[in-house]
């Protein structure tokens, strides 16, 4: 049965973009009346599928008439690289009596990382393999076994039941484009990519998810392989239920093409009249082609492994896709259920026409967030993020519930929100007006604000229900966080606004109080009811100066007059954190009030390449009465100096990425976590190593 969703948007804004595409080669406007269909069957999804081809094919042709170019090609890129001593414990026991996790924004709702913990194992993904350490007690950390991941493997789970589930980039042939569709490149363009080594069509389109079964670590078993069409965009995890979200680009053919054959005529691009009959031609060859291609050609389905090494397709569901009214990048948005409990059934699938942005999940809800697609920029246009909600409550597939959309980008995953069946974001709103002081400037000029919209569902739509007044005009938002009935937001240019937000009535949502400090904050932690911890980056008011990573305590306790309570300045202005940007760096242990980051720097020296690398966490004692204590560094700077070498691959990276905290009898005990290895400190000596397992450096397959 066809089930259609609508929205209805503030018809206000609509009315002063653009218009409608309607064959007259001008950008889209962003829809009022967002719709998603299902499809009556799978003829109707190839038909549309092609026709989006083909209307997408065209235009990017036509944008070449008289010499014209409206940019296309590859976003991104041809190729994306898919991607015993003083202090020890006396005695072994079970495990810690408190340990820290993989730092997640939702409570019971597991993110994906690198490395997982258990507070008596550490698991790690290293080059292409998945390493098992027995990590408790601290000085007996050791490495118990390996195991080759087929692909290039990112990100894991591990749940409840010994259980991992490894997701890596496989690299799949088909006969077509090598990302798809927009100004494509065929395969019969590129050779090889300098750099990667990938040749012809071969490209990372294809996610493997690989269960393992750890319950020994010393003998890791693979219990279940599935292979699923499109890139690992994020994933989710509640119990035994792992949703991942996939991106996917059509499987153009590859004889389709973007560019007339010139036939070693030089002067046919600089001659007009024939330059667009060339064009014309094109398109009506490409459209032969593309018409003719199969269902199965532009969707190719799951596979998977079965115990004997073969695989099997696992055909999909036609009504399980969903095309919308929306301008949206040409591609898929998947989200793919795996039910752990039940390793038999292959993962459901719901898919949506459009790209993949951040993502949101509650214990009940995930929710995929997109762009409007603006072919090129033109006064009249402002961002917006289209919002496509899904219930998980069924452990065994996500079903499409309602779509909806606000007005402005979002920062990260952190800018959106569930909370008593309202739906809150925080977005950064770029508005193209005309540049009058520069008429030549076809592109005009940016105006940007910021606001906080709440959205409700209702009968298949998220509508609007209330937005804050627009604030800090010309800033962005680096940061926000929603606690409850209380929002925080931090925007930035030259001077660091904290802004709280009472959501507590969803139709009338307010700012309450403002605090400007020097420098911005990217990274918003509850510390307690009344406090937030931060990480960010120190900036002089002038705007001039050294820069410093900086951690923050603010006192929200009068919530309509924060204040900036205590800072800590962290390095030298060249050192650097992932911790400022991924959210899973920064770990904080609120048993024993004592923060964890990883912390690097480098200043090359001539006669030492490696003299002044830095590669260390750092703890530091958090407290909201006193303020931060600095704890010592763990370094592992040795162990890559003698693992790795001077060169740096994206698959291995010289700097420490990760910690795990743990304590037991009073004693807190430090694990930093690399490519390179994996050490053991006390806390209260963290400068002596307990133990140290160091991987050994295997090359790529």
């Amino acid at each position: 049965m066809r089930r259609t969703f609508k929205l209805l948007f503030p018809l206000s804004l609509v009315g002063s973009l653009v218009a409608c595409d309607g064959g007259d080669g001008t950008p889209a406007a962003i829809q009022n009346r967002l719709t998603l269909e299902t499809f009556a069957d799978c003829s109707s999804l190839e038909q549309y599928i092609e026709d989006e081809a083909v209307r997408d094919m065209k235009q990017q042709l036509d944008c070449q008439k008289d010499g014209g170019w409206c940019g296309g090609g590859l976003r991104g890129g041809v190729l994306e690289a898919a991607d015993a001593s003083a202090g020890a414990p006396s005695a072994a026991k079970s495990g810690p009596s408190a340990y820290t996790k993989t730092n997640t924004q939702v409570a019971g709702v597991d993110e994906a990382d690198f490395m997982k913990n258990d507070g008596t194992r550490i698991f790690v993904i290293s080059g292409q393999k998945l390493r098992a350490l027995s990590s408790w007690p601290a000085n007996a950390l050791s490495l118990k076994s390996s195991l080759q991941i087929e692909g290039y493997p990112t990100q894991m789970f591990l749940d409840e039941k010994n259980r991992v589930v490894v997701f890596s980039s496989v690299y799949s042939k088909y006969d077509g484009f090598i990302e798809g569709s927009s100004g494509g490149i065929g395969a019969a363009d590129i050779a090889c990519a300098p750099g990667f080594g990938l040749c012809g069509s071969y490209y990372g389109n294809t996610t493997k998810v690989t269960v393992i079964d750890v319950a020994d670590i010393a003998n890791m078993k693979v219990t279940g392989e599935y292979y699923l069409p499109g890139s690992y965009a994020n994933s989710r995890r509640i119990d035994s239920s792992v949703r991942i979200v996939l991106s996917d680009y059509f499987r153009w053919p590859s004889t389709v093409k973007f560019w007339p054959d010139t036939n070693n005529d030089p002067n046919l691009y600089s001659d007009k009249r024939r330059w667009n009959a060339a064009l014309d031609a094109l398109k009506a060859e490409n459209e032969r082609i593309i018409r003719a291609q199969t269902l199965s050609q532009w969707l190719p389905p799951v596979r998977r492994k079965l115990a004997g090494g073969s695989t099997v397709e696992v055909p999909y569901s036609c009504g399980d896709f969903y095309k919308s009214n929306a301008s949206v990048h040409l591609g898929l948005a998947t989200v793919a259920t795996l039910n752990l409990d039940t390793p038999d059934a292959a993962p459901a699938r719901s898919s949506i026409v459009g790209e993949v942005g951040e993502i949101y999940a509650s214990q009940k809800s995930l929710y995929i967030a997109s762009s409007h697609w603006w072919w090129w920029p033109m006064p009249g246009q402002t961002d917006w993020t289209y919002l496509h909600k899904f219930d998980i409550t069924d452990k065994n597939r996500a079903a499409y519930v309602a779509s909806g959309g606000v007005e402005g980008h979002i920062v990260d995953q952190f800018s959106m929100d569930e909370s008593n069946g309202y739906f809150r974001v925080a977005t950064t709103l770029n508005r193209r007006v005309a540049d009058l002081a520069n008429p030549s400037n076809r592109w005009g000029r940016i105006e940007t604000s910021n606001r906080i919209s709440v959205l409700g569902e209702n009968a298949g739509a998220l509508n609007l229900v209330g937005q804050t007044e627009e604030l800090a005009k010309g800033e962005r938002i680096y940061s926000s966080r929603f606690v409850g009935d209380r929002g925080f937001v931090v925007t930035f240019r030259q001077i660091d606004p904290l802004f709280t937000f009472d959501l507590s009535n969803p139709a009338q949502p307010r700012k309450v109080g403002e605090l400007k400090v020097p420098g911005f904050s990217t990274y918003i932690h509850p510390l307690d009811a009344n406090h937030l911890l931060t990480m960010g980056v120190y900036v002089p008011e002038t705007g001039t100066g050294p820069r410093n990573l900086q951690l923050q305590i603010f006192d929200v306790s009068d919530f309509a007059n924060p204040k900036q309570k205590f800072t800590q300045l962290i390095g030298s202005a060249y050192g650097w954190s992932e911790a400022t940007y991924e959210h899973k760096a920064f770990n904080y242990f609120p048993e024993r009030k004592l923060l964890a980051i990883p912390f690097s720097d480098y200043v090359p020296v001539a006669a030492d390449p490696w003299g002044r690398f830095v590669s260390e966490i750092r703890v530091f004692g958090v407290d909201a009465t006193t303020g931060f204590t600095q704890r010592g560094a763990v370094s592992m700077k040795d162990v890559y100096t003698v693992a790795g070498t001077p060169e740096f691959y994206y698959y291995y990276s010289p700097w420490v990425r990760r910690s795990v905290m743990a304590s037991d009898a009073g004693q807190d005990y430090v694990y930093a976590v690399s490519d390179a290895g994996v050490r053991s400190v006390n806390l209260a000596a963290p400068s002596t190593p307990l133990a140290t397992v160091v991987f050994p450096r295997e090359p790529v397959k």
